[in-house]
């Protein structure tokens, strides 16, 4: 029994290429995993009220023919900004660690989004309401440009090489999560508060979930150390701080991988966005859907997708990140179109819809905080993640709402969401052929990870899992 445990503990050090002593404990992997988790919940509950609140807000603080319009252009307001905060959090997350950042991040978004609640209505103020609403959105914006990029981070560099995909898939867990929440509360709060309230002053209440949220996350946060990675990293001098890296160095030195992750990026966020954020506007603006059925709609959706979602993630520790995404671009170029045909059939058949493409995205979603980090060295990992991801996000995704929004009312054309979906899609399948699978290979260190054969598969995860155990981890 002894020889076998050495044996594994050989074959841990090998499989991760860091001493198997130096690696965190089952319980505190969990919660690592826990407090990237609730981080990202708080920041897509954030969305998800915003989102399913757009009709409230049009009426208060945009006042018009064009409300709902000038509501997602706001929303699209805050991703300006997120590639400046990838530009200023990113950097600081490789020079002093991910912990800081985004213990500091959490906390000015869940901040910004609590006090939506407290705004005065344009009635109120005048032309200060929407000012200060889009003041909001912008400090959410750039907090947010670090606290997705270090979150997913944080969570792949503490989590085993092995299980790297369903651990990091829990993240968008808290994405749906948040987004469920969201949906779930002001869902809530309809059934329970007359027309007039909620119009009146019930809508605020679901933005003042968003403090609690956020202390919770951030008190998980500073109970933790360092990720092991950044850690190791920082003991051989080798983080940004010493080692001299900065974005015109990334550019240089890592401009494939910025260029296949952009595509990707541009797949995943023109999905995300349509499905999870413009579609509730959609299906009662549009379709003439009731505002409680078209969140029915969503919030089963979602929950479908949440139940989904670990189990795509442990699947492609076994297969390998590119073959799921190659099942979604392709699964989402084929189906958009019929499934936005569905949706017009009336609620039941827009409930499957919807079903369907959620599943159909969850493959991209599920491996996000897989994927995205391993594409970079871990000496510039938070930076290439942040700025690139903020950068195309801020284009693709952030628009993605009033886009579809502006075109649907201005041409009738309602199948447009689903040839932007597809359209989207077919690029990220351009750049995902260009795509090195990193499943089960280890991300310390400063060279580019790569997978070799073995490192991922039932037999890579059963050794690790024979190593953790022996060592009671």
């Amino acid at each position: 029994m002894t020889d076998q445990v050495t044996a594994d503990r050989e074959s841990a050090t090998t499989a991760t290429g860091t001493a198997f002593e130096d690696l965190p404990s089952r319980s505190v992997i969990k919660h690592a995993v826990a407090a990237s988790a609730l981080g990202n919940a708080t920041e897509w509950y954030d969305y998800g009220v915003y989102a399913v609140t757009a009709t409230y807000i049009g009426t208060h603080f945009f006042p018009g023919e064009h409300a709902a319009l000038l509501t997602l252009a706001t929303l699209a307001v805050s991703f300006v900004v997120r590639p400046l905060g990838g530009f200023f959090w990113g950097p600081l997350g490789d020079r002093v660690g991910r912990k800081r950042v985004l213990s500091l991040t959490i906390l000015l978004m869940a901040g910004a989004t609590f006090c939506i609640g407290l705004l005065p209505t344009t009635d109120t103020i005048g032309v200060g309401a929407p000012l200060l609403l889009i003041l909001l959105r912008l400090i959410q914006g750039f907090s947010t440009g670090g606290e997705y990029g270090g979150a997913a981070t944080f969570m792949a560099e503490y989590a085993p090489d092995k299980r790297r995909g369903l651990y990091g898939s829990f993240l968008e867990f808290g994405t749906l999560g948040g987004m469920a929440l969201g949906t779930g509360v002001v869902l809530i709060l309809q059934g329970v508060l007359s027309a007039g309230a909620m119009d009146s002053w019930g809508w605020r209440l679901p933005f003042f979930l968003a403090g609690p949220l956020g202390l919770i996350g951030m008190y998980l946060r500073t109970r933790l150390d360092e990720t092991p990675v950044f850690q190791d990293l920082d003991d051989a001098g080798e983080s940004q701080d010493s080692a001299g890296h900065g974005l015109i160095d990334l550019v240089r030195d890592y401009w494939r991988q910025i260029l296949v992750m952009a595509g990707m990026v541009i797949a995943l966020n023109v999905a995300n966005y349509t499905l999870l954020t413009y579609m509730p506007t959609y299906l009662e603006h549009q379709i003439g859907m009731g505002s409680s059925q078209s969140l029915i709609v969503i919030l089963v959706g979602e929950l479908v997708m949440m139940a989904v979602i670990p189990f795509s993630g442990y699947l492609s520790d076994f297969v390998g990140r590119k073959k799921l995404w190659w099942v979604s671009t392709i699964g989402l170029v084929v189906f958009a179109y019929p499934m936005f045909r569905l949706m017009g059939q009336g609620f039941g058949a827009a409930m499957l819809a919807f079903a369907i493409l959620g599943l159909l995205y969850i493959p991209q979603l599920s491996t996000i905080s897989a994927t995205f980090p391993a594409m970079f060295p871990a000496h510039v990992r938070f930076t290439g993640f942040a700025v690139t991801y903020n950068v195309f996000t801020a284009i693709f995704g952030g628009t993605a709402a009033a886009v579809n929004e502006g075109i649907v009312s201005s041409t009738g054309f309602l199948e447009f969401p689903a040839v932007y979906m597809m359209a989207a899609c077919l690029i990220g399948a351009i750049c995902l052929a260009f795509l090195k699978e990193t499943a089960g290979t280890s991300l310390h260190g400063t060279e580019v990870p790569e997978s070799v054969p073995g490192d991922f598969g039932g037999d890579a995860v059963r050794e690790e899992t024979r190593a953790l155990e022996a060592c009671g981890r």
